[in-house]
């Protein structure tokens, strides 16, 4: 198999992962926090090196204790989201998000708790940060935007939208599902207010791993309640972080595949394999665009951009490529909205059901590259004849 659907979840994982995950819950596997043993004080140890490890990688502040984890980033979000509308008032968006962060403001707006404001993107796939300052009203609460394009693969300009929120007095929340591991953050030179990230995809960790940070002075007011370990005789579920954003046994084998994962991601170095990705990235988009009746989605430089290419073959449905990919190639690939609707309505592409999304990742190699483009040479092909 071919795979090229990293967006959906990076594979394989390194394999220090799997081995670490599997002697971990072999011999610390047990509740941490809840009690005074060795095993649960070391379980707790792999959580707390887990979030030094992410809030240096962010750069979010001191107070590690800030970076919480959740089953996802859809978790999170909805907790930060539903959390921050409580009182109501506008809230900005882009027409790139993804359905974790649609339909939470779908469902809060639809039942009149707040307005949303949603924000094109150009040719090129990239949001002006002038019509996000346009945008801001006295009422406008926060602004949310995704660090990098699921369908399209273009990183945002999210330090300029952080100056802008920050000047303006209003809180300023990343979607870092795409962009964690992937691209350098620094939350705090980029004005970044909270950062959501996902454990699955470049972070190299398993499925069920996620989680935000929220800087310091920011309030979320409280959506979820439950036991933390801790103050068991209180009512009131704790305020102080991390508890704040916790309730309930952690996914504590997942925690320690993201621990992993992370340590290799760092050992290895962002920046390295990103340079890996996008150079396979930009033979495969130079490939796909030399081909006849292939259309390729605001894809013409590296620049600011994550190794996500979405095409389409001229008079082909998308779910019939992929099909064709996967049953005559063995090339595993996304096809269909790939859950960002709005984009494809911006991008006209709602009207022949989505794209097909090739998404390399840390694996990839550049044979595996070559037989892609071929495939899609012969199936648009095939369909000339």
């Amino acid at each position: 198999m071919i795979y090229l659907d990293n967006s959906a979840t990076t594979f394989p994982k390194p394999e220090v992962v799997y081995d670490f995950m599997n002697d971990f819950y072999r011999n610390k596997g047990v509740n941490p926090g809840r009690s005074g043993n060795d095993a649960a004080i070391e379980a707790g140890e792999v959580i707390t090196n887990t979030r030094r490890l992410l809030t240096k990688m962010f750069n979010g502040g001191e107070d590690y204790n800030r970076l919480t984890f959740s089953h996802n980033a859809t978790d999170s979000l909805n907790m930060i989201i539903q959390g921050l509308a409580q009182s109501g008032g506008h809230v900005i968006t882009t027409m790139l998000e993804h359905n974790s962060v649609l339909r939470p403001l779908y469902y809060l707006q639809s039942q009149g708790i707040i307005e949303v404001t949603y924000l094109p993107f150009d040719a090129q796939g990239y949001v002006n940060p002038d019509d996000l300052k346009n945008a801001i009203t006295p009422k406008t609460k926060f602004a949310i935007c995704t660090h990098s394009s699921n369908v399209i693969g273009t990183v945002q300009p999210i330090a300029q939208f952080g100056q802008i929120c920050k000047e303006r007095g209003i809180i300023f929340v990343v979607d870092g599902s795409q962009g964690a591991g992937a691209v350098d953050v620094d939350m705090i030179s980029q004005n970044i207010d909270i950062y959501i990230f996902t454990g699955h995809k470049c972070l190299m960790g398993p499925t069920g791993t996620g989680g935000s940070y929220v800087r310091e002075g920011v309030e979320v007011p409280l959506t979820r309640f439950g036991g933390t370990g801790v103050r068991s005789a209180a009512k009131e579920h704790p305020t102080d972080y991390p508890y704040h954003l916790e309730a309930g046994t952690p996914n504590m084998l997942g925690i320690a595949g993201l621990y992993a994962g992370i340590k290799w991601l760092n050992e290895k170095g962002i920046q390295n394999i990103h340079s890996q990705e996008i150079s396979l990235w930009d033979k495969l988009r130079i490939g796909l665009q030399s081909i006849p009746r292939v259309i390729t989605y605001c894809a013409d430089s590296v620049e600011n951009q994550n190794p996500v290419l979405s095409f389409n073959i001229e008079g082909m449905e998308a779910a019939d490529v992929g099909m064709m990919l996967d049953v005559d190639y063995d090339i595993t690939c996304r096809t269909g909205l790939q859950c960002a609707p709005k984009v494809h309505q911006w991008l006209g592409t709602e009207k022949i059901h989505g794209t097909v999304r090739f998404s390399i990742g840390a694996f990839n190699t550049e044979n595996e590259i070559n037989t892609a483009i071929e495939a899609v040479r012969e199936i648009a092909a095939i369909k000339m004849k």
